[in-house]
This record gives C-alpha cells, sequence and structure tokens, in this order.
C-alpha cells in the first residue's frame, strides 16, 4: 500500500486558500444571483447549457454530464424547475427510457435576464482580480489538474437519454 505524503505547512496553506476562495466565490456569485435575479446557482447552472444548446434542448444525459452531477441530483433539480415553468421535460424519441429537458419561453427570459449582472459579478469578483497574464496561467494551471482527474462520465452513470 502507498504511503501518504502529508501536506507541509505552504501547501497546506495553499489548499485552504483555494477552498476559502472557491466557497467565498461560490457564495457571493450565488447570492447575487438569487437577490438580482431569483435563480439560485442550481438553476442558473442547469439554465446556462440549456441557453446555448441547439433549441434550447438536451438529452438529459449530457445536461448531467455538462454540469457534473448526478442522475438523482439533476431530476429533483429539474422538477423544482419544472414547477416554476423554466424548463419541460420531454420523451427522447431515440430512446423511450430517458428524456430531454429543453428550456421555456420564461426559462430563456430568466437566464437572459441573469447572465449579464452575473457575468459582471464573475468579471468584478474573480477576473478583475488577476491580470491577462495571471488569467493564463490560471487557465494553463487548471487545465493540468483536470487533465489528471478521472472522468466522472466512467464513474456515475446518467440518465440513458
Amino acid at each position: 500500500m502507498k504511503e501518504t505524503r502529508g501536506l507541509d505547512a505552504r501547501e497546506a496553506q495553499l489548499w485552504q486558500l483555494y477552498r476559502d476562495a472557491y466557497r467565498e466565490l461560490t457564495t457571493t456569485l450565488e447570492g447575487r444571483l438569487i437577490r438580482n435575479a431569483g435563480l439560485s446557482g442550481a438553476d442558473y447552472a442547469l439554465l446556462h447549457p440549456l441557453s446555448v444548446a441547439d433549441s434550447g434542448v438536451l438529452r438529459t444525459r449530457d445536461l448531467g454530464r455538462s454540469i457534473g452531477w448526478e442522475r438523482s441530483r439533476l431530476s429533483h433539480q429539474v422538477s423544482r424547475m419544472e414547477k416554476r415553468g423554466l424548463v419541460v421535460r420531454e420523451e427522447c424519441e431515440s430512446d423511450a427510457r430517458g428524456s430531454m429537458v429543453r428550456l421555456t419561453e420564461a426559462g430563456r427570459v430568466a437566464i437572459e435576464a441573469a447572465a449579464p449582472d452575473h457575468v459582471d459579478a464573475v468579471r468584478s469578483h474573480f477576473l478583475d482580480q488577476l491580470t491577462r497574464e495571471e488569467q493564463d496561467l490560471l487557465a494553463k494551471l487548471l487545465d493540468r489538474v483536470l487533465a489528471d482527474l478521472p472522468t466522472r462520465a466512467a464513474d456515475t452513470p446518467l440518465a440513458d437519454c
């Protein structure tokens, strides 16, 4: 069995700073979404890929993969959003066991109203804190970290359709 190396003080501080920054940035962005657009972070996470998809519709499986959610979490969120008229589920023509999620007109209005302020918040609380060179470096570093992670798709089966 491989022996686990502990984190030295510098590594522990870096890891904690990353966790704190992620938590606080997420809290700030989600709070602003709720206050200014009446959408939760989960609502926005789901509405965004639908808003840029062809015809505003995605296979449930593809939507779940695009946001990194398990099938049950996605299903519960879609149900909540259906009740609010933001999305609808449809049968998958190519596989009767699966489903599609379609953005409604109300969902499109909601994401289009929320997006400008959300982008402004991302810019002011994240991107503007870094120089262009730091942004490029951070993108390169995050790409490297992501490339070494196991794929979620292989570990977590999502909807068939």
